[in-house]
């Protein structure tokens, strides 16, 4: 019966790979709690690495989106509402099953995918096409919630600021950055914390369709059902990802957190808007 220093020490990074910690994972009457900590714990860096990442490039994306849609001109309006339309009015699960297959079919059809900073061929493995795919969705996902997030704030933001602005003399894209964009985040920040929130939750999806488990690597949700085939108790594996889950939700509450504060740093405290969480219960 390994020890919990054995278990860390070898399932810590299984995640990555079997060279980066023991080749075969535990089996039947050889699982202990420790290797279940340490290997869901180990998969939890993938659901990480693909949050983070898609919050990153969402948030970007989304700005654009925003003010696209907010524009008066139809050729860029148009456009945006119906990326957001189309994503926000489409279930996330099937939104997966569409882009991998879409990025596993198609090059087998002779159709490459450029993806700028590279290219989807039918000679590119499988792990790497999921990962793509998987990444690709959250980020166009988190794009489009968020874009209706901002664009709602664009719309509440006070005339009277935009009036102020005016009459500095401000035009353009310095009123966009000195005016219209912090005050945009300010008033859509406590929703869009809920939004990375329920991102970084949607993670686990990505394991149910489309990330190929690869020399038994894959992320937290894999390894939970890989415990519950070996040792049919749900009790333990499934727990400890949700337990995992809300440590990474109070990190993501504090560190957004941080951000509103700083955000909202030049009103009186009484006025300034507080991040609470309010779970989506249905997307």
């Amino acid at each position: 019966m390994r020890t919990c220093t054995e278990s860390f020490e070898g399932y810590i990074l299984r995640a990555l790979g079997r060279d980066w910690g023991e080749r075969l994972l535990p089996r039947g009457l050889d699982i202990t709690f420790c290797d279940q900590i340490f290997l869901v714990a180990s998969g939890l860096m993938w659901n990480v690495y693909f949050a983070a990442l898609a919050i990153f490039f969402g948030f970007f994306l989304a700005v654009a989106v925003a003010v696209a849609k907010f524009s008066d001109r139809a050729l860029l309006r148009i456009p945006a509402s119906a990326f957001v339309f189309a994503f926000r009015g489409s279930p996330l699960f099937i939104q997966f099953f569409f882009f991998y297959s879409a990025f596993v079919l198609l090059p087998r059809a002779g159709i490459d995918i450029p993806l700028g900073f590279t290219t989807i061929t039918v000679q590119t493995s499988a792990l790497t096409t999921a990962q793509l795919g998987g990444l690709i969705v959250l980020i166009l996902n988190t794009t489009a919630y968020s874009a209706e997030l901002f664009y709602g704030a664009l719309r509440t933001i006070p005339k009277g600021d935009l009036e102020a602005a005016d009459a500095y003399g401000m035009t353009g894209l310095t009123k966009f950055r000195r005016v219209v964009f912090p005050s945009m985040l300010r008033l859509a920040w406590p929703s869009y914390t809920n939004e990375a929130i329920f991102l970084t939750h949607s993670t686990t999806l990505v394991f149910l369709s489309a990330f190929p488990a690869r020399q038994q690597a894959g992320e937290a949700f894999y390894y939970a059902r890989y415990f519950v085939d070996q040792t049919f108790n749900p009790f333990v594996a499934y727990p400890l990802v949700a337990g995992y889950f809300i440590l990474l939700t109070l990190a993501i509450i504090g560190v957004f957190g941080i951000a509103n504060r700083y955000l909202n740093r030049h009103l009186p405290r009484e006025r300034r808007a507080r991040i609470r969480f309010r779970p989506q219960y249905l997307r």
